[in-house]
């Protein structure tokens, strides 16, 4: 994959899966930015990444925050003059509640993490994109967007949503240079998801490493022709 000196910007870069994505990107010789919430997951990236960690930079960004994301990606274009990749794996998951004893503030929570979050991205990241005429946009959404089970309203439409946004900003930027595309992952084997579901069968899980070279494929040049797509990454579960 050509992803060398590319600038990826990787919003909740710190996460089970966003922190396997930062990591192959550093490994492909990319400079990456990430956003995160909390200093010490940040921390533990900086680490992980060892010597790569120089191409490595880190801001407490709310990526909700229209005002607070355009600051942040315009000090990136400021500093390299481009922004080649976007992956958004901010997200959240709240379940096991039927609609109607839902809390209101658990499904907008929802909408916001799960929606907002790719919107508010996208439009700070796309009109630098479509100027420099290149550009590839992945945005993590859920199973859940296709399967929506029982307990999992506010999520699954939340999903669901964020795929159809992304599947029509695809349509809004075609033959711009601009790529966009979906990842649908099940559940994916976190630290998280363990203790949530101790009793799970971990080795059917899709692992966050093994998705992040999906999210690379994406968006390097190699997957060119990828674009407005959903791609399941099931593995067994």
């Amino acid at each position: 994959m050509t992803l060398k000196s590319k600038v990826a910007l990787v919003a909740g870069g710190t996460g089970g899966l966003g922190r396997a994505v930062s990591l192959a990107f550093l490994e492909q010789g990319s400079k990456v930015f990430v956003t995160y919430r909390r200093a010490q997951e940040f921390q533990v990236l900086t680490k992980m990444a060892g010597e790569n960690a120089s191409r490595l930079v880190g801001q407490n960004v709310d990526v909700t925050d229209e005002t607070a994301v355009q600051q942040f990606v315009q000090g990136i274009i400021v500093e390299h003059g481009r922004l080649d990749c976007l992956v958004n794996a901010v997200g959240a998951y709240a379940g096991g509640v039927k609609l109607w004893q839902m809390d209101t503030k658990v499904f907008d929570q929802m909408l916001t993490l799960n929606l907002r979050s790719g919107f508010v991205l996208s439009r700070a990241v796309v009109p630098v994109m479509l100027k420099q005429g290149s550009g590839a946009i992945v945005n993590v959404a859920a199973k859940a967007a296709l399967d929506h089970s029982a307990g999992a309203a506010a999520y699954a439409a939340s999903k669901a949503a964020a795929v159809a946004m992304m599947d029509s900003l695809a349509a809004d930027v075609k033959g711009s240079g601009v790529r966009v595309n979906s990842i649908l992952p099940s559940i994916i084997d976190t630290e998280i998801n363990r203790k949530a579901m101790p009793g799970a069968d971990f080795s059917k899980w899709p692992k966050p490493e093994e998705i992040a070279r999906v999210i690379l494929f994406l968006c390097s040049d190699d997957a060119r022709v990828v674009h407005g797509a959903a791609i399941p990454v099931y593995g067994e579960s």
